[in-house]
């Protein structure tokens, strides 16, 4: 599933860019991706866009706010991703609204408790999804995995 995100961010500059569902999956097919990654992937990304969509009333948030986590968030999430949210909402990369979202999007994930590499595609899906703007500096940290490249 993460790799369809990769190559979702990657091809397509902008949610609005991507095609219709059918032939966004005949394009994935195409380009080698498994059927269970793909309805994986456009099932998490309906996901997002259902989340967005009910996050208006999240928009009323203080950016002061402070977010406690409930014992289940913390093991599925698991403290690097944590520790990797604080430093993205403290550098003011995204704000509370956002953090909501990415929350709910790394909840949806099998994974537990969820990698880092995994949770920076995550992040940059969310963020990717709302056409936000994002410093070079933060975008760099998101696009790499201790050094690694996470794009292809």
């Amino acid at each position: 599933m993460f790799d369809v995100l990769v190559y979702l961010f990657e091809n397509y500059y902008t949610p609005d860019a991507c095609p219709s569902t059918d032939v966004l999956t005949k394009r994935l097919v195409a380009a080698g991706f498994e059927h269970e990654d793909i309805s994986d992937a456009i099932g998490w990304l309906y996901g997002l866009a259902e989340t967005t969509e009910q996050s208006g009333e999240l928009s009323d948030m203080s950016a002061t706010s402070t977010r406690v986590y409930a014992n289940f968030e913390q093991l599925h999430l698991g403290p690097e991703a944590i520790g990797f949210l604080c430093f993205l909402e403290n550098s003011g990369a995204i704000t509370p609204a956002l953090r909501e979202i990415v929350i709910d999007r790394a909840m949806a994930t099998p994974d537990a408790p969820v990698s880092l590499e995994h949770f920076k595609i995550i992040t940059l899906m969310v963020l990717w999804s709302q056409e936000a703007e994002v410093d070079h500096l933060v975008l760099e940290e998101l696009l790499t995995d201790d050094g690694a490249k996470l794009l292809h």
